[in-house]
């Protein structure tokens, strides 16, 4: 067996497919390697590039193999499809990562540690529990409204009254177990917002984040789990394309034809982003603003596109200030009166 310079690594729960190559593109690995004995199996092996598709997992195995001095790189999944020949299996799934992560063109995604991925543990178990409460609350009103009531607070009121006859029994049962559960939800849910206030408070990164109009304590964090290396983007504009705030293109023949954003990139990322800047345009239509930008914007587009574009301005600013060590600095303003 030649000299492994490549490795391709199609990892799964129990069973990984292993794809090598030397240094001049000969294949010298194919084997399936039980999850017991990979950490085993590539200690044994010279320091080599190992590519794996960024999936479930995935980090923590990149963590593994680099800590035994092999360099890995974790690629998108839909990027390495295009490498796939013929049938999909493991063997051909490996030898396909292994292929697209010799690429020059392939674009990475960086592993994250165990901090980052903590933290994003309770952003993702809080948008699960938020999800659960709306469904809850959609079902608790839905229910009510075939008994003529409505108000989500008024309606969790009715049910909690016992001596209430205006809901009959049987409905009563029901609409009490799930009242029970919205009220636990939200409960876990407020548990879950004071640890991550509590994370935000002792990184100084999140608190300087946080000086960006719509970007409160959820979102700063959110987005330092979520970027980890700022430089690692060579610009705040590519931070937005890979966050999905950029439109979708459709140019040809030296015409840009330019759409909506697409339902790529990260959803979680653009949803907060979002949010905030809907709060920073509300507050602007209520209160009135002098940021010479918002208020062109808020002017010249209908205000959800407006949203769109301030979400991408906030993502740029926050790139800039991460990279440079900035702290926030209004951009330009109204002039003053005299």
């Amino acid at each position: 067996m030649g000299e492994v310079s490549t490795i391709g690594l199609d990892i799964a729960k129990s069973v990984f497919q292993v794809h090598g190559v030397g240094v001049d593109g000969a294949v010298v690995i194919r084997k399936r390697v039980s999850r017991a004995k990979v950490l085993e199996f590539f200690t044994a092996l010279p320091p080599c590039l190992v590519g794996i598709e960024a999936c479930p997992s995935a980090h923590h195995w990149s963590r593994k193999l680099q800590a035994l001095g092999h360099t890995v790189r974790l690629m998108p999944p839909s990027y390495v499809k295009a490498y796939l020949k013929r049938s999909k299996n493991d063997a051909n799934d490996a030898a396909a990562i292994c292929e697209a992560v010799t690429r020059p063109s392939m674009r990475f995604v960086p592993t994250k540690s165990e901090q980052q991925q903590s933290g994003l543990m309770l952003h993702r178990s809080r948008q699960l529990l938020v999800r659960q409460r709306t469904m809850l609350s959609n079902a608790i009103r839905g229910h009510m409204a075939e008994l003529g009531r409505n108000g989500t607070a008024a309606l969790l009121e009715i049910i909690a009254n016992a001596d209430d006859d205006r809901i009959p029994a049987t409905a009563r049962f029901s609409l009490d177990v799930l009242a029970r559960q919205y009220a636990n939800i939200t409960a876990e849910i407020g548990t879950i917002e004071k640890r991550i206030h509590t994370w935000h408070r002792s990184c100084e990164e999140s608190r300087r984040l946080e000086e960006i109009p719509g970007i409160g304590p959820i979102v700063a964090t959110a987005l330092v789990a979520e970027v980890g290396d700022w430089k690692a983007f060579s610009s705040g504009r590519n931070l937005a394309a890979w966050i999905g705030l950029v439109p979708k293109q459709h140019s040809t023949g030296g015409k840009d034809r330019l759409g909506g954003i697409s339902k790529q990139g990260n959803r979680y990322l653009r949803w907060l982003l979002v949010a905030g800047a809907m709060a920073v345009i509300r507050y602007a239509r209520q209160h009135g603003t002098k940021r010479l930008w918002l208020t062109r914007i808020m002017e010249r587009r209908p205000i959800k596109v407006a949203a769109v574009a301030l979400a991408n301005k906030i993502a740029r600013m926050a790139w800039a200030m991460m990279v440079r060590g900035e702290r926030f600095k209004e951009p330009r303003l109204f002039p003053v009166a005299a």
